[in-house]
């Protein structure tokens, strides 16, 4: 029977892409695999003459030669001597590159495990106060994780024994299965991809290689942390399975509120209240920082509710470095309340005498007025 040509089989014209030729491969063999074809005694047939074309048109020089010569390139004819291409019957090596992507149902256990697991990563989450965050700290954290066992050394094996190759992969963690009329590989079922066996588990660790424990960890917390800021601590997590690398500890920061100063990135707010007189007159006053001193401001004569002051460098440090932050003060003036009648009777004398010290209240009324003249008008 005469071979059908090659770019027929895939269904793709001579002179397209390698990218065009994988992707007409794929199609067809998705729609003709024997698995998806039991009905149809040809179908493997089939299969094998899209993968027999594959094989051909994916590489470049054979394809050269199938281009200048055709079928004839691969019968041992041209050149003489039985030199030319070949085309064998194992065409596994052509769709190698594509197997999993169209039959990764098969190979769920295709790839060699590692023969020791990584240890999982842990979180903490650790609240700070903010002087904490300002000047940074050291803690001791208790964290309960796996760690390699002390009996067996990390090795699963009773008395530290080194485990034994698996005799079923020997030592591969996988095996190959024949699939219709090709080879697949899969997880050894023996060692479960380890590629080792434990003949005698620890009975410490069930062979496991690892136990819980409390572990008892020292964490530098940086000045200028911030909520959300995750340290790194490499290799203080879970312990790896039987001897594999531990994981890492991220531990998360959490800022705690403070009584007296709110945080906006590297700058802190304080709100600070003076007297009604104060806030009159003028005056000083002294303020906390978070450095624990305190600074001397000057409450100019007149100050209203939310007139901002800044004291530069007053406020927090940044993790990169450089300047401190600033601290913001915002005066709220203070209403006096449970008077006395003495005070009352001041107030009510400096009332009278006040009218013309109000502009923003003179202002006001006197736009009131016109709108309820315009109103009546």
């Amino acid at each position: 029977m005469e071979k059908r040509d090659y770019y027929d089989v895939l269904g793709v014209s001579r002179g397209v892409s390698g990218d065009e030729i994988k992707k007409a491969y794929r199609r067809k063999a998705k729609a003709l695999h024997p698995d998806r074809n039991s009905g149809d005694p040809d179908s493997e047939a089939k299969f094998k003459e899209v993968n027999e074309a594959y094989e051909i048109l994916s590489d470049s020089d054979k394809k050269a030669a199938y281009d200048r010569f055709g079928h004839a390139a691969f019968s041992g004819g041209i050149g003489g001597g039985g030199g030319g291409f070949h085309a064998g019957p194992d065409v596994g090596s052509a769709f190698s590159e594509v197997f999993d992507d169209l039959f990764g149902d098969f190979m769920s256990g295709g790839r060699s495990r590692q023969r020791s697991t990584r240890g999982a990563d842990l979180r903490y989450n650790l609240q700070v106060d903010l002087e904490e965050a300002y000047q940074g700290s050291k803690k001791k954290l208790t964290v309960q994780a796996s760690a390699p066992c002390d009996s067996c050394n990390g090795t699963g094996a009773e008395g530290g024994a080194e485990p034994s190759t698996c005799p079923t992969c020997s030592g591969a963690g996988k095996v190959r299965a024949r699939q219709a009329f090709f080879t697949i590989e899969q997880t050894c079922p023996t060692c479960g991809g380890q590629g080792r066996i434990i003949k005698q588990p620890c009975r410490s660790c069930a062979g496991a290689g690892r136990v819980q424990k409390d572990q008892l960890i020292e964490v530098k917390v940086p000045p200028g942390v911030d909520n959300g800021t995750r340290i790194r601590l490499a290799g203080r997590g879970e312990a790896g399975l039987r001897g594999g690398t531990p994981g890492d500890l991220y531990v998360f920061v959490q800022v705690n509120p403070h009584p007296i100063f709110e945080r906006e990135g590297n700058n802190l707010f304080c709100s600070l209240p003076v007297s009604f007189a104060t806030a009159a007159l003028g005056g000083e006053h002294d303020v906390p920082t978070i450095d624990g001193g305190k600074s001397r401001v000057r409450i100019p004569a007149g100050s209203q509710t939310g007139k901002h002051m800044r004291l530069r460098g007053k406020g927090m440090p940044s993790l990169q470095g450089g300047a401190l932050g600033d601290m913001l003060l915002e005066i709220t003036v203070e209403t006096p309340v449970n008077l006395t009648s003495r005070q009352k009777e001041l107030l009510r004398e400096f009332e009278n005498l006040s009218r013309d010290n109000n502009p923003n209240s003179t202002d006001f009324f006197g736009k009131v007025k016109g709108f309820w003249d315009d109103v009546k008008g």
